[in-house]
């Protein structure tokens, strides 16, 4: 006979854990003091909330409640300060969050804080990025992405979400707001299918760990709907469009859930979505040696995302075996960016983190596999 699975605390909301505190017999403002013990502090086990009696830690302990915390399995070390992190599940499965100290995506010298401390060779450890899965594995399919071999496992719940930046958080020791901590949901799977789960996830790390929504970016492979009910959200993080190819039939080929939702579907929805003050849509493109790199390719990019506040952020191919495209040369980039520029379109060559541990953009996907062999 199995035993039950715990019931985990982490992922409840402020309301379900206040709820959950008065049915035990306990004022309202438990619920508060396991809130701040959670999200704020971070604890491992119930028996850590020293706020809490004696007594009620015992009730929740014996009632069968754990924290829920991910284990960190393995970590990988890049030489240039990005951190790949093998996490596991309590049910044994296994996803792939990243840190990457300065948080800076952009390409140095562009201008911005972080490429100049980029370009004076200083480490800014307080600034950095986590880079978060929201499913185990994923079903979109993209012809590029390493991760995409792997098929869907299962999406994660909010707690799992929300786990994997508590888990890094306290590997490295920092914590929001002190600390200038960018999320991006960028990792394992497509967050806008498993979306309920993933907002969720947003506002527990806004309203409970601290980190400013402003400082929180979600990208999606073009899951339409979602996008129209993401802009109506109260709290929601910024979010980027993985563009990927300048045309229907190249778009399909590359990403077939273009079937489901084209181009002019996906750019209607960008153009529709309710931007704040300053705030611009982020277009991610993967540059593929001699498929979608080429001047036109950068031509019907610039004229697709006419009338749209927005930025492209352009990402050399990060290889990977069992994916069958080759990375551009720089020259070719560079041309691709000036055109783009040219036509007034704001685009960056986003740096690679990681490539030489496989923490790149599209690369979350070879310790999985290593970890079930």
């Amino acid at each position: 006979m199995t035993e039950p699975k715990p019931i985990t605390l982490l992922g409840l909301t402020l309301q379900e854990l206040t709820q959950m505190a008065e049915q035990s017999g306990e004022p309202a403002y438990r619920g508060r003091q396991l809130f701040k013990a959670l999200y704020g502090e971070r604890i491992e086990t119930v028996e850590q909330i020293s706020t809490l009696p004696q007594d009620f830690r015992a009730r929740l302990a014996k009632d069968g409640l754990a924290v829920g915390l991910p284990v960190i399995a393995k970590k990988f070390a890049s030489s240039d300060g990005t951190v790949r992190y093998l996490v596991q599940l309590a049910d044994g499965q296994t996803v792939e969050t990243v840190w990457m100290p300065e948080g800076d995506d952009g390409e140095s010298g562009d201008g911005s804080e972080a490429g100049e401390q980029a370009e004076s060779g200083r480490r800014v450890w307080e600034r950095s990025t986590i880079c978060v899965s929201s499913q185990a594995g994923c079903a979109v399919d993209c012809q590029f992405c390493l991760t995409a071999l792997l098929g869907l496992k299962r999406n994660l719940t909010a707690g799992e979400i929300v786990g994997q930046v508590c888990a890094v958080l306290t590997d490295q020791k920092i914590s929001p707001p002190q600390a200038r901590v960018n999320i991006v949901f960028m990792g394992m799977g497509e967050p806008f299918l498993n979306y309920d789960n993933f907002m969720k996830a947003a506002r527990l790390l806004v309203e409970g760990v601290g980190i400013a929504e402003s400082r929180m970016t979600v990208s999606t492979a073009g899951v339409v709907p979602r996008i129209y009910d993401f802009g109506a959200e109260l709290i929601r993080p910024k979010l980027a469009i993985s563009l990927n190819a300048s045309n229907d039939e190249l778009r399909t080929r590359l990403m077939p859930i273009n079937h489901k939702w084209n181009l002019e579907q996906l750019m209607a929805a960008a153009r529709d979505f309710p931007l704040k003050n300053r705030e611009k849509v982020t277009f991610e493109y993967v540059l593929l040696d001699g498929i979608n790199d080429g001047a036109q390719n950068a031509r019907e990019v610039a004229e697709l995302v006419r009338g749209v506040r927005a930025k492209i952020n352009l990402i050399a191919f990060n290889p990977g075996a069992g994916v069958a495209f080759q990375t551009p040369a720089e020259g070719r980039v560079s041309e691709f960016k000036e055109i783009l520029r040219a036509a007034g379109v704001p685009a960056f060559v986003r740096r690679p983190r990681g490539r030489d541990i496989y923490a790149a953009c599209g690369q979350l996907k070879r310790t999985l596999e290593s970890s079930a062999a």
